[in-house]
């Protein structure tokens, strides 16, 4: 008989460290999509603030912090990270579990932008892109999400059959500006 084990999507490729840049993964969180039904994000955020301590964020924003977080994740979405979602959220969204459907790293250290700036068409340096900014994109030819968590930190989440393809990538870029400098 096979006995199944459940592994992280990054199982064996991370943590790694090249120059002064780290790419770890995130420990497994608890992901909830929050989608308000139409007309209730207002009565969605008061709800979301009085039971976990954020409000639903404003697009290409975070809120709340490390370990209970609310990531704007596009047009009329959001995705709470960390908490169980409490059930008083139901009346005002649709709620769907996402915990097994991304991998989520984090890239730190001096170079960290400049790693990205080699895989993202969007501009993460830190005077346009703040501590509490996200925003979704192409990640070299995949589907993202990057938000900065510190002054030279950023969590990144792309779907979990993409997580090998992510770290190869990051791998890449990580190599090439330790090379330059």
């Amino acid at each position: 008989m096979v006995e199944l084990k459940e592994i992280t999507p990054c199982a064996g490729l991370l943590p790694v460290t090249i120059g002064p840049v780290s790419l770890t993964e995130e420990a497994s969180a608890r992901l909830t999509a929050l989608s308000p039904y139409k007309g209730r994000q207002k009565l969605l955020s008061d709800v979301l603030k009085a039971a976990h301590g954020m409000g639903f964020p404003a697009p290409n924003r975070v809120t709340g912090k490390a370990g209970a977080r609310a990531l704007w994740f596009g047009q009329g979405q959001a995705l709470l990270m960390g908490p169980d979602p409490d059930p008083g959220l139901g009346e005002h969204a649709a709620i769907t579990d996402q915990s097994d459907g991304w991998a989520m790293v984090r890239l730190e250290g001096a170079g960290a932008e400049d790693v990205l700036a080699r895989l993202v068409p969007v501009d993460l340096r830190r005077p346009q892109f703040k501590r509490g900014h996200t925003v979704r994109s192409m990640i070299f030819h995949m589907s993202g999400s990057i938000s900065r968590v510190d002054d030279s930190g950023f969590l990144i989440l792309v779907f979990r059959s993409m997580a090998a393809s992510l770290v190869h990538d990051l791998k890449t870029a990580m190599e090439a500006v330790a090379a330059r400098g």
